[in-house]
Parts: C-alpha cells; sequence; structure tokens
C-alpha cells in the first residue's frame, strides 16, 4: 500500500510565514500603545494580532488534519522555517497578556490617564 503524500504549496508556506509575521507584529504594536496608555487601541491591535494568527492557525491545522489521517508529509527548510515563525508568534500571544497586565499597573502606578 502506498501512502498518499500531503501537497504542502510555497504558497501555504509563505501563507504561514506571512500571516504569523503579521500578527506578531499586531501584538508588538499593542505592546507599544499599552505603553503610551492607549488601552482601547492595544486592545484592538491584539483582536487584530488574533484574528491574523487564526488564518495562520488553520494552515497549519490542514496539516496536522491530513497527517493524522495518515497521509504523509515531505518537510522542507522552508516549512520548518514557517512553523518556526508560527511558534514564535504563539509564544508572543501568551506572553503578551501578562506584559499588557503589567503595562497596564506600570501606567497606574505613573498617574498615566486611560486614553
Amino acid at each position: 500500500m502506498v501512502s498518499e503524500t500531503i501537497d504542502i504549496t510555497p504558497e501555504d508556506i509563505f501563507g504561514l510565514i506571512a500571516l504569523s509575521g503579521d500578527a506578531k507584529a499586531s501584538y508588538h504594536q499593542a505592546m507599544l500603545l499599552m505603553q503610551e496608555g492607549k488601552v482601547a487601541e492595544a486592545n484592538e491591535a491584539v483582536k487584530t494580532g488574533d484574528a491574523t494568527l487564526k488564518e495562520a492557525h488553520g494552515i497549519q491545522t490542514k496539516f496536522v488534519t491530513l497527517e493524522a489521517q495518515g497521509k504523509t508529509a515531505i518537510v522542507g527548510v522552508l516549512m520548518v522555517h514557517a512553523q518556526d515563525h508560527l511558534m514564535n508568534t504563539i509564544l508572543v500571544k501568551e506572553m503578551l497578556g501578562y506584559m499588557m497586565n503589567m503595562q497596564n499597573e506600570i501606567n497606574q502606578l505613573k498617574g498615566m490617564d486611560q486614553k
């Protein structure tokens, strides 16, 4: 029995890289906005990042699902690179909540108005 191979296209790989990068940029923007005391804008940047990350995660989920169905993936350096981008973005998202809470406390201690 010959196993079916998963077709990982360059569009999927570069989509994963680009979407992960866009989400991470939104999360960094959120932190910068928090440092300025712009809480509402920071929260919007997080929502934008979350939506973009969801798209990136959808690409990964497609491949995980196909592999779970018994199909084989041939993974090259670019796909490893794309997965690395996604993993780092997920880590940034996980840490962002803690950092935004800390920044909010710092802003309150500084007496900064919430904008």
